[in-house]
């Protein structure tokens, strides 16, 4: 009792050092010297903090138990694959509820809904994507992972040196996709690879990654080229993936609500910028960018939907006074 109340709360590798002590020196396992056990293991500056668990030990738990259990491309690749997945459908498919239910549509941005057969249409061809083009792509580019210096041992990173990345690949990932993105609607390639996520003027969660699988391929570079660059560990690039994900998804959900990140994070686009975009014709449209709003500010490519803005604001502001 002891023994597990004084070392509850140590990390993973301070239990195992005070635990290789006490066998090696049954004098100070006799006397339940634990705190000298401690001290010998060369680790007396790990506070002991009873009956607290940190959340930085209960990840490093569970990293160890995967890298223990599954191999580096079931990780990498299969691993990534799933974690994808989840969080797509997650986070997309309640936004088809919304629509078909009618909830909260006072925060809807546009009156229109999908049919049901749009919506299902949509889920099919992911499906088809995602197993047929994604899974694939993910198997033949472990080699790729590897290359890039790509990690999953343990120690992880710290949290400065994750986020510190993550912010890198959001920069770098919406500079590449704005560029993309605007090549992507240019005449032919418009008509032929980028109409096809345009099927969908009003767009849902979902819709975000209902693409020609050219398209996949192509702006899925601006995605990778961060971590490309940095080669991270696999718990990084998880991250910046769900993050990735969320965002697109929140992209294209449809609704603008108050506590909608765009109402409290300067320079981020989120629904309403985006969903500006699909709105439009392919020439007129503009807001090209992935998650902030300054590229097609610096580029004047958002001239239309700040015009809208300042209509909509003027309309509310006579409102008001009229009432």
């Amino acid at each position: 009792m002891v023994l597990s109340g004084m070392m509850e709360g140590c990390n993973v590798g301070t239990r195992a050092n005070v635990l290789a002590v006490l066998c090696e020196d049954p004098a100070v396992a006799i006397a339940g010297n634990v705190a000298a056990a401690v001290a010998v293991a060369g680790i007396a500056g790990d506070r002991v903090k009873p009956h607290c668990l940190t959340m930085a030990s209960v990840i490093e738990s569970a990293w160890t138990y995967l890298i223990t259990n599954f191999n580096d491309f079931q990780l990498a690749c299969l691993g990534s694959f799933f974690l994808h997945e989840s969080v797509f459908f997650l986070s997309g498919l309640p936004f088809i509820l919304l629509e078909r239910a009618g909830w909260l549509s006072k925060y809807k941005i546009q009156t229109k809904n999908n049919t049901p057969a749009a919506q299902e249409k949509c889920i099919t061809r992911l499906l088809l994507y995602h197993f047929c083009v994604n899974l694939p792509l993910m198997m033949a580019s472990y080699p790729v992972f590897k290359l890039m210096g790509m990690r999953n041992t343990l120690p992880l990173p710290s949290w400065k040196v994750i986020s510190t990345q993550v912010l890198f690949y959001f920069i770098l990932e919406d500079f590449v996709f704005y560029w993309g993105h605007r090549i992507l609607h240019t005449k032919w390639l418009y008509k032929h690879v980028h109409s096809v996520h345009h099927e969908y003027a009003t767009p849902f969660g979902l819709t975000s990654e209902y693409a020609h699988p050219a398209e996949i391929l192509f702006l899925g570079f601006a995605t990778i080229v961060g971590p490309i660059i940095t080669g991270p560990h696999l718990i990084t690039l998880w991250l910046w993936m769900i993050l990735r994900v969320l965002e697109t998804v929140e992209a294209h959900c449809g609704y603008h609500f108050p506590w909608s990140l765009s109402n409290f994070l300067p320079l981020y686009g989120g629904a309403d910028f985006h969903d500006y975009h699909h709105r439009l014709l392919y020439t007129k449209s503009g807001n090209y960018s992935s998650t902030f709003v300054y590229m097609d500010w610096l580029f004047g490519t958002d001239k239309g939907y700040r015009r809208l803005k300042v209509l909509k604001s003027d309309a509310c502001e006579a409102e008001g006074k009229e009432m």
